[in-house]
């Protein structure tokens, strides 16, 4: 008997994207179901019954278990499936940092994206949402500024020559906004890991299926 598939909800381009690039690194079985929140009530109310947060991703493991928030799934599935090499492992000297870049993108980084995509939730005028989202965007990038400046860089990615969890959720993360263009700029250490992954030969067919190189991904917006 075939295995349960993982089920997991999300938009092409959402969170959801790193988690299953790191699915299918894995050679699990995954069965997505297209989501997006932010399109409206009605995408929110299908979440209701899987996440009261009515938020994506969404994870449903293959024993029935749902796990929310990103970051927690990639540094599951990493843990979860060793074979696959997506993290470092307990004793490896590297797991420090593992977790915490981890955490920093997930917590200083993507949890902006809230304001960000609906700044009405914080601002009561048009005036002040545009001041939402420059003030935000100037604090992505400082944050990817830090980041550049202290990751290690020992090999071809974040932590050394193997592909982790890490780096599928910088490559994903670092296409929003304010763009890659400004990625670049402020983080040309980690710019040379995302292009890496952009072309990563297991994951061409992911990227273009799910979040593909086309418009002004490789722009730069507000």
């Amino acid at each position: 008997m075939a295995p349960a598939p993982f089920v997991l909800y999300g938009a092409p381009g959402s969170g959801a994207t790193p988690v299953h690039a790191a699915l299918m690194l894995i050679g699990a079985p995954v069965k997505v179901v297209d989501v997006a929140p932010w399109q409206g009530e009605n995408e929110r109310a299908r979440l209701q019954p899987i996440n009261p947060m009515r938020q994506v991703p969404v994870l449903v493991l293959p024993s029935g278990e749902i796990m929310t928030e990103s970051a927690a799934m990639l540094i599951w599935l990493a843990d979860r499936y060793p074979h696959a090499k997506l993290g470092p492992r307990f004793d490896d000297p590297e797991r420090a940092q593992y977790l915490r870049w981890m955490h920093f993108v997930s917590s200083s980084i993507y949890a902006l994206y809230w304001i960000r995509d609906e700044p009405s939730r914080l601002a009561d005028t048009p005036k002040d949402e545009a001041l939402v989202r420059e003030r935000t965007a100037e604090r992505i990038a400082e944050c990817w500024r830090c980041m550049d400046a202290q990751m290690p860089r020992r090999g071809r990615y974040l932590l050394g020559d193997h592909l982790t969890a890490l780096d599928l959720y910088v490559t994903v993360i670092s296409r929003w906004q304010p763009r890659r263009l400004r990625f670049y700029r402020e983080a040309p250490r980690m710019a040379e890991v995302v292009r890496r992954v952009d072309n990563e030969p297991r994951l061409l067919e992911h990227w273009a299926a799910r979040y593909p190189f086309a418009g002004a991904w490789e722009s730069e917006g507000p």
